[in-house]
């Protein structure tokens, strides 16, 4: 029984991603995992993904383009509002501007930028670098 699907998802990307392969597949799939992966794709650090339907559950097979040097599920989920993102930026991200954490906030899941522009706060789910 997996206890956190979206950190499982994560370090299945790593691990694949240190491995030098060019596809990983991961499971279980879900709306957060989907709402996360379309950020990292949007943001340049995945390729395409999609969806196989099996009888045990979807899988996921993620197209990996070589980018991503870390990537991890914040455990436990702190909440941040919008004057305390850039205190969790210092703690988790290396640089400044280098890599994003993924908030969910009460308009959806953002980038800490986008959250900042918007000015709001909400939990902070992972990190991507």
């Amino acid at each position: 029984m997996l206890n956190d699907p979206l950190a499982n998802v994560l370090s299945n990307i790593l691990n694949a991603e240190k491995s030098g392969k060019q596809v990983c597949i991961a499971k279980p799939f879900s709306n957060i995992i989907k709402k996360v992966l379309d950020i990292m794709n949007r943001e340049g650090y995945i390729g395409k993904y999609e969806t196989i339907k099996s009888i045990r559950g979807d899988i996921i097979s993620i197209n990996l383009i070589g980018k991503i040097n870390n990537c991890r599920a914040v455990k436990p989920h702190f909440s941040a509002n919008k004057d305390e993102i850039e205190k969790f930026e210092k703690r988790f991200l290396p640089a400044q501007g280098f890599g994003f954490l993924i908030i969910s906030t009460t308009k959806g899941l953002l980038t800490n930028e986008e959250a900042k522009a918007k000015s709001i706060g909400g939990k902070i789910l992972c990190f991507v670098y």
